[in-house]
């Protein structure tokens, strides 16, 4: 194998013509590197399954001086780093950015046609494909689609060639040669035993390794050789790329001298016209600086007085306003502040401060309150102190405690504790009856001494005193609730001003008490607090006005209290109810209940005390007229006005006597209602007066009405049962010694049942709208109606029964015979007339000719069968002309009498007496 060529090398004018050539083509692939940099070509596969030995840059330099290293290009080897531009020139702003995706799409379509050309000419030649050339981009300059021509070229020629480096180990190929790595070095040095024989095996090493250098000698004179093979096959096109490099770079120094004259343009332009204009915004941000600076020494000399300030907030006192200093500056001081040692001790000094001034408010608002309360009250007693209660409640609630509510509930129930018990000892020291103190827990005996006007009077003073409480207390309700609703952002006058305005701090944004200091909801929870104070201070007032009312009650109410008194106490406590109601809008339940049970009591022992003396008045009844008093005439005239029961109170109290019979006595003889006349008996009147004082007790005491109209229809029906029984039954022969029940003592019980009626659809109407569960009441008055319609009804039927069975009796005595007119139709005659004196000024008009037109019918019947019985016939004979004159003469008796119509009382009127 002949290496001295390789160990040579080429001769000057071959290496040369060799760097020259080698030149030309690596400028040629550094333009179409340049070109692909400025224009980036999208690699295929085919590119990548081309690439060969022959694509690496200076390949020769690399295998002769491998510690060199590789430089960048062609240039930079031969003529130095400076023959290259270095300085990096960014895309133009007003150029658009050309990249290789604007002509896919062309290059695409123009590909598409280049295959089906080559197709048809192959299929004409029958030659080989042509290699594919791109077609021109436009914009691309000439030099680089010569370039790009060129390379494409060479690697059609390094695959004719490819046979010519076969002989070439792969390992040299590969792109991760590395002769550093053991193996790789081990596998080049292993190259030296494949030229080896074995006889030559023991020779020396020198000898082998004189064969692997000549053989990778070799290996190079090989790669030269394809590489100045290829760079001649090019010449033309590497020299004619050079020229336009020179065109190119004659361009880039007419680029750079223009790009000089920019540079300097802009310079000039920086320095007369950007540094001045920058300078001014300069000033402006110092100055900005400096009148920060100058505030934020301004807000240290307000924090630095903070201290005297919140002295003299605390002095006002203005609570909210000084803890809104604090939490500001402590807010400051982490904020704006922070690091300056002069104030690292101040917010602590801060923390001690608001925890005092927690305890400062705790102990106004209670020795507020004490002394609130505990001073002598009026009806119109102001709150003491206002403001100071209005600064007190705001520091509350800036502080969130939202108790202060509660505390005052708790002072104001002593304060009613101590009221009540005042004014019981005052009492009982008045009337010398007690020894000192007293306690409302325990028996209260002391107030057993006490009458019922002093009772009285007690309760009133004491439901007056608790009533001045209360509404003092709904006075400071009100102030603690515009406070609450000013914190919460309602009701702000929008002219208020916080005390650090008007101190000169107001930069610090402290916020005055008509700012939110509540959020909607704390706002509910303070207001349901503060109502709930109003509803217990009533609620504990009521309990201990029950206590007091409840004291010796069984000897008080039950024992000697009357109607009227019991409903002067009723008047006390539906006045002190009702005044609770309208400052708490609630209705407490145990004023009423206690009252309530004591009324019952007075209410069963007043009806049973009603039902015995209106016995012992019935037994002692002696059922004749008796004569009206003029106040049971105003009772009847008031009735007729109003439609109510009603007497005055010194009637109610004041005992009538009423006389049975006595017309002489001073009174009317009937009791006038309405333009119709009742003639009564004494019982009646006083069961009006009962009726009234029901009606009355069950106006003054509301809550037992139901009670009292129950009571009073079980009265009115013991009245018309006993009354029946006294005189339909007769019992008052017995009871009183009449001889007899007369016509004109059942008239008379007629006409009371009759006003009983009217009264009692009077008190039916008074007492029934008082009545939730009405509809059994309404069934029991309507029987007592019915009970009383139909003793009305026996009544009168008891009167007919009487005149029919006395003319009857006459009537089968006679016989038709002069003379005429006989005894018997004069005794018939007689009894129609005593009947009328009975109770022609008794019963109403309409009344007795309903009785007389039945007793005239009842004689008709009993004359015709007595006519039948004697054979009287209607045909003109002696006989019948006696019963004319007969007939005559009872006719005129009830003309005179007045009892029936005229047209009732003709002869024609009897004819239905004649059978034939």
């Amino acid at each position: 194998m002949q290496t001295s060529p390789s160990n040579t090398g080429t001769t000057p004018k071959t290496s040369k013509k060799k760097s020259q050539t080698a030149a030309g083509a690596m400028e040629a692939k550094s333009s179409k590197q340049k070109q692909n940099s400025t224009f980036p070509r999208k690699s295929s596969p085919r590119d990548m399954e081309l690439w060969k030995v022959l694509s690496s840059q200076n390949l020769p330099a690399v295998l002769n001086d491998p510690n060199r290293g590789k430089q960048r290009d062609f240039f930079t080897k031969l003529w130095g780093e400076d023959f290259v531009e270095t300085a990096f020139i960014g895309n133009l702003e007003h150029l658009p950015e050309v990249s290789y995706s604007s002509f896919e799409h062309y290059l695409k379509k123009v590909n598409k046609r280049l295959k089906q050309h080559e197709k048809l000419n192959h299929a004409i030649s029958g030659g080989p494909l042509s290699p594919k050339r791109p077609a021109a981009l436009p914009g691309i300059s000439h030099v680089a689609f010569i370039i790009d021509l060129t390379i494409q070229n060479l690697i059609s020629v390094s695959e004719k060639l490819q046979s010519d480096v076969s002989g070439i180990p792969r390992i040299f190929m590969q792109s991760n040669f590395d002769l550093r790595v053991p193996e790789t070095f081990q596998t080049i040095h292993s190259l030296k035993g494949e030229v080896t024989s074995p006889s030559e095996s023991s020779s020396k090493p020198l000898n082998s390794a004189k064969v692997l250098q000549e053989k990778l000698a070799h290996y190079l004179d090989i790669v030269e050789v394809q590489i100045a093979y290829q760079v001649t096959q090019k010449s033309d096109s590497f020299f004619q790329a050079m020229s336009s490099h020179d065109a190119l770079m004659e361009k880039l120094s007419r680029t750079s001298k223009t790009v000089s004259s920019l540079r300097s343009n802009l310079r000039n332009m920086d320095q007369y016209l950007v540094q001045d204009s920058l300078k001014i915004l300069q000033c402006a941000q110092m100055k900005q600086n400096y009148f920060a600076v100058v505030e934020k020494l301004k807000l240290m000399v307000t924090v630095n007085q903070t201290q005297s300030m919140l002295q003299l907030l605390l002095s006002i006192p203005d609570y909210v306003a000084a803890i809104d200093l604090i939490c500001t500056t402590q807010e400051i001081l982490v904020q704006e502040l922070a690091g300056i040692n002069g104030f690292r001790h101040l917010s602590s000094q801060l923390s001690e401060m608001q925890r005092l001034i927690d305890k400062i408010l705790s102990a106004e608002f209670e020795r507020y309150v004490t002394a609130d309360l505990n001073r002598p009250l009026d009806q119109y007693t102001e709150v003491l102190e206002e403001d100071k209660l209005a600064s007190i409640v705001y520091g509350m609630l800036r502080q969130k405690y939202f108790n202060f509510a509660n505390k005052y509930k708790e002072e104001a129930f002593t304060s009613i504790k101590a009221t009540v018990k005042q004014l019981v000892i005052e009492e009982i020291a008045a009337n010398d009856s007690g020894e000192g103190d007293m306690r409302l827990t325990g028996t209260g005996e002391q107030l057993q001494g006490l009458s019922l006007n002093q009772w009285r009077q007690l309760l009133e003073r004491t439901a007056e005193a608790l009533l001045r409480v209360v509404n003092h207390v709904k006075v400071v309700h009100d102030v603690m609730r515009e406070a609450v609703d000013k914190s919460s952002g309602k009701n702000v006058q929008s002219d208020g001003k916080s005390s650090e305005e008007d101190s000169g701090i107001s930069y610090l944004n402290i916020s005055d008490p008509s700012e939110t200091l509540l959020t909607p909801d704390e706002r509910k929870i303070v207001n349901f607090c503060l109502g709930e104070l109003l509803c217990s201070v009533c609620d504990f007032a009521n309990d201990q006005f029950a206590q007091l009312l409840t004291m010796q009650s069984k000897e008080i109410w039950v024992e000697r209290a009357t109607a009227v008194q019991v409903c002067d106490v009723a008047r006390i406590v539906d006045n002190f109810v009702d005044s609770c109601i309208r400052v708490c809008d609630k209705r407490s339940t145990a004023l009423t209940s206690a009252f309530k049970v004591q009324a019952s009591k007075f209410i069963n022992k007043f009806h049973q005390d009603q039902k015995d003396k209106l016995t012992m008045i019935l037994a002692s009844e002696t059922w004749k007229q008796t004569v009206v008093p003029q106040q049971f005439q105003n009772l009847a005239d008031k009735l007729h006005e109003t439609g109510k029961l009603t007497l005055p109170k010194r009637d109610l109290d004041s005992s009538v006597s009423i006389s049975n019979g006595n017309h002489n006595s001073a009174g009317a003889p009937a009791l006038v209602m309405g333009g119709e006349k009742y003639v009564v008996v004494g019982s009646i009147l006083l069961l009006l007066k009962m009726m009234a004082e029901y009606c009355l007790c069950a106006d003054e005491l509301s809550v037992m009405a139901p009670n009292l109209l129950r009571c009073l229809v079980e009265l009115l029906q013991l009245f018309n049962s006993r009354s029946c029984q006294l005189v339909l039954g007769a019992g008052a022969l017995h009871s009183v010694g009449l001889n007899t029940i007369t016509s004109t003592n059942l008239a008379l019980m007629s006409r009371s049942l009759q006003l009983v009626l009217v009264a009692a659809e009077a008190a039916k109407q008074q007492l029934l709208p008082s009545v939730t569960d009405s509809q059994r009441i309404v069934m029991h008055l309507a029987n007592l109606e019915k009970d009383i319609m139909s003793h009305c009804k026996e009544i009168e039927n008891k009167l007919l029964a009487l005149i029919c069975g006395l003319v009857s009796r006459e009537v089968s005595q006679w016989d038709a015979r002069p003379p005429v007119p006989s005894n018997s139709f004069r005794n018939v005659s007689k009894h129609m007339r005593k009947l009328h004196e009975a109770i022609s000024e008794v019963l109403p008009e309409k009344q007795v000719q309903n009785l007389y037109r039945n007793a005239h019918k009842m004689f008709k019947i009993v004359l015709k069968e007595q006519l039948v019985k004697m054979n009287i016939l209607n045909n003109g004979g002696p006989q019948h002309g006696v019963v004319i004159s007969e007939l005559t003469f009872y006719l005129d008796t009830l003309r005179r009498l007045k009892v029936m119509p005229i047209d009732e009382l003709m002869m024609d009127s009897m004819e239905d007496i004649w059978d034939r």
